[in-house]
């Protein structure tokens, strides 16, 4: 596990919610270059990106209780303590949009919107 899924405050994944997942992926693979692999998780699809052999981010299909929503990019920051963290954004004045949740084998998240308005997610990852 590399250190941005470590170090509390990085920037570690990206993620593409889209409506069309091939499309998005033959256009940024072709784009940029980006090798991908696609797996199976909890009754979806999910393509890892990499560059450089390194993971990055994800692709996957808007998720149902977002649909409506345009598709876009997402970024995680690594905490240490993901209910922590959400506590301390609310008490900063952030809406909680996803309560903090777990993803089976990979970690505990939430997304908020911040003060201003700005969408962002916070992770706390399992430690391999």
């Amino acid at each position: 596990m590399g250190e941005p899924f470590k170090q509390h405050g990085a920037f570690s994944w990206c993620e593409l919610m889209t409506t069309d997942p091939v499309a998005a992926k033959k256009f940024y693979t072709d784009l940029f270059g980006w090798d991908t692999e696609d797996m199976q998780m909890e009754g979806m699809n999910y393509t890892v990106v990499k560059a450089g052999g390194q993971e990055i981010g994800g692709i996957m299909n808007i998720p149902q209780e977002q649909q409506g929503s345009p598709p876009h990019w997402g970024i995680y920051v690594t905490v240490d303590d993901v209910d922590d963290t959400a506590k301390k954004a609310q008490d900063l004045g952030a809406a909680i949009l996803v309560p903090p949740m777990d993803i089976p084998d990979v970690g505990r998240f939430f997304l908020f919107q911040d003060p201003q308005g700005a969408v962002i997610s916070a992770i706390t990852y399992v430690k391999k």
